[in-house]
């Protein structure tokens, strides 16, 4: 039998000192493959250690906590009953991303097959189920939940009790008729607040969002279980106008999350941002002990709580609980030897030495004898009696018939690229191609993302060159609806290979196109821009702190009707990635880290689901 090794001394130590009681108070995120991160596939700890390497793909927010379930797997009897030690290794792939690759078929795409999951824990069991009807039911065995968090709307403290929180039952339908009423926050004596703003991710990738939009229907349908395809048809209307309140949509909430802990942690009351957040439970126990993005903390690392606390509030018509299952993967890829290791850790998840590790990483165990402890109490914005009614995981039919229509009443788009196509674009990337092809490449890829009703422009920037839309700009496509010019467009888009490609006018392409999108914005769209550079600023006429002090001036409390949000893609190891920030955070933004070249289809792909 193979020695049994514990993963790195130094690691457990860590552990078991001031990382252990850091990592009580943090769920951890590395990232999320399918949100385009390039570090998605770390090495992480994958030193050969003489034992079994038991590879388990995670949705993001679960990796700490696995990491702590993985050490004291290797001090239980499941695993002392095991013929070859084993060692678990976490990484971190969205449930929707993970779906999208098992039923795909083919290898898992990854050139480091030590990277390559035995296991797959998701959010849900959701995911695992349309892989089954999709691909094969024995390509994810059979899942079994280990542990659950509900589905909640996360609201600043004093949005919440101008709601009447926390002693008022608030359900889905009030934010309907906040997002409903022309009034906003006005109609409840908050005429500073501005409009009602909802933050919802992409349901074709993410749990929180297909949760959503799920529940969405059991509201409008009055019901708490047994929910339909046909319920879900007959709450198109409903959801149609809570959809009008997203502010745009997104991968994971991470990202939400981080911009409004900044606004807040900056002095602002975030309101002029976000009213309202659609979250696991688990996540905003983590923002409101300073880890908004869910990260994995690291030894020594401090966390800072945001001056103002989200509190969850249960729905009253129900919630549906991400149920957070795991499997033993029946992909080609994996040995017996690491099917029987998968197989005793999945047991020791059920044991109570598994279970009572839960409630210190935000989770809820099965076990309801377990005691939740100190986190699960209205310090942290969490009600442990919530919530009231849960709201069963409806059919597989019945989840796909409600993204489906997601993807007719989601709230439509304008949205203009502005690609950077000066000399450095030439570079190669690693992979044949340069970064001007892998930016071409990316932005073609998303084309299909769009309906024909959005609106899709495209501009490229560089010095020498001028059109209608001013110096140093390219047109390639207006904005307006897309229609049926996908295939044109397309070729537009590859027409840049032979563009001049000489000097950055970064801040002057942004101010102009800042320009454009304002004065065309609607308040029943999401209005935005797409940048992508890969350098420095080298040749605008304005600066940056003008920039800033141009663009940001309609982001202050109450917001604008119709804001326009720049999306900054920093691309390549030369970026200027500071003032990409910068940019993305005076418009209520969000800015992508495409330092990995190679991977911009992915970072392209994740900054679409936006919108």
């Amino acid at each position: 039998m193979a020695p049994r090794s514990s993963r790195s001394s130094a690691r457990t130590a860590a552990r078991r000192t001031g990382i252990g009681l850091l990592a009580i108070v943090a769920v951890g995120l590395t990232g999320c493959f399918g949100s385009g991160d390039p570090d998605a596939f770390g090495d992480g700890d994958f030193v050969d250690d003489g034992c079994t390497s038991i590879v388990v793909a995670t949705s993001s927010e679960k990796v700490n906590m696995l990491d702590a379930l993985a050490d004291a797997f290797k001090e239980s009897p499941e695993h002392d009953a095991l013929d070859e030690c084993a060692t678990v290794h976490p990484i971190n792939v969205s449930s929707g991303e993970a779906t999208r690759i098992l039923t795909a078929g083919g290898d898992w795409p990854d050139e480091d097959t030590r990277r390559w999951p035995t296991m797959w824990s998701p959010a849900s069991t959701v995911w695992t189920e349309r892989v089954a009807a999709a691909a094969s039911p024995s390509l994810v065995g059979e899942p079994a939940s280990f542990t659950h968090t509900p589905v909640v709307f996360g609201v600043p403290e004093p949005m919440a009790k101008a709601l009447g929180w926390p002693d008022a039952e608030i359900g889905i339908a009030d934010f309907e008729e906040l997002c409903a009423d022309p009034d906003g926050w006005a109609s409840v004596g908050k005429p500073l607040w501005g409009s009602f703003k909802i933050s919802k991710t992409n349901p074709n990738t993410s749990t929180t969002g297909l949760s959503a939009i799920l529940m969405q229907s059991y509201e409008a349908a009055g019901k708490t279980d047994g929910l339909t395809a046909d319920d879900v048809a007959a709450a198109a209307d409903f959801s149609r106008v809570f959809e009008e309140c997203v502010i745009h949509y997104g991968d994971t909430t991470g990202k939400v999350l981080t911009t409004l802990y900044d606004e807040t942690q900056n002095g602002a009351s975030g309101s002029g941002y976000v009213s309202a957040v659609a979250l696991e439970e688990t996540s905003l126990l983590n923002y409101n002990q300073g880890n908004p993005d869910s990260h994995t903390v690291q030894p020594g690392e401090k966390l800072t709580p945001p001056k103002e606390k989200l509190v969850a509030v249960y729905p009253s018509g129900g919630s549906i609980w991400s149920d957070n299952p795991i499997t033993a993967l029946g992909a080609d890829w994996v040995t017996d030897v690491q099917a029987e290791g998968g197989a005793a850790f999945a047991a020791f998840l059920q044991t109570d030495a598994a279970q009572k590790i839960l409630p210190d990483y935000g989770f809820r165990p099965l076990d309801e004898s377990v005691p939740l402890g100190d986190l699960f109490t209205a310090a942290y914005g969490v009600d442990p009696a919530g919530p009231a009614v849960t709201l069963p995981k409806p059919g597989v039919e019945v989840v796909s018939a409600a993204i489906d229509q997601w993807t007719q009443i989601r709230k439509p788009s304008s949205v203009l690229e502005v690609i950077d196509i000066s000399g450095s674009m030439d570079e190669a990337i690693g992979d044949g191609r340069s970064k001007l092809d892998g930016a071409i490449e990316g932005a073609q890829a998303t084309l299909g993302h769009f309906r024909s009703s959005d609106e899709v422009g495209v501009w490229a920037f560089t010095t020498g060159v001028s059109s209608t839309a001013g110096e140093n700009l390219v047109v390639l496509r207006d904005v307006e609806p897309l229609a049926s010019d996908r295939e044109s467009l397309d070729t537009s888009l590859a027409d840049l290979r032979y563009a001049q490609r000489e000097g950055t006018p970064l801040y002057d392409a942004v101010a102009a196109a800042y320009d454009e999108m304002t004065a065309r914005a609607e308040p029943g769209r999401i209005n935005a821009i797409v940048l992508l550079s890969d350098g420095q600023d080298t040749d605008s006429s304005i600066s940056l702190d003008s920039l800033i002090a141009r663009i940001g001036k309609a982001s202050g409390e109450g917001g604008d009707d119709a804001p326009v949000r720049i999306f900054p893609i920093a691309y390549g190891e030369g970026a200027d990635t500071g003032a990409l920030a910068r940019i993305a955070e005076a418009t209520g933004g969000q800015w992508f880290d495409a330092s990995d070249a190679a991977k911009i289809d992915l970072v392209f792909a994740s900054v679409i689901n936006n919108f």
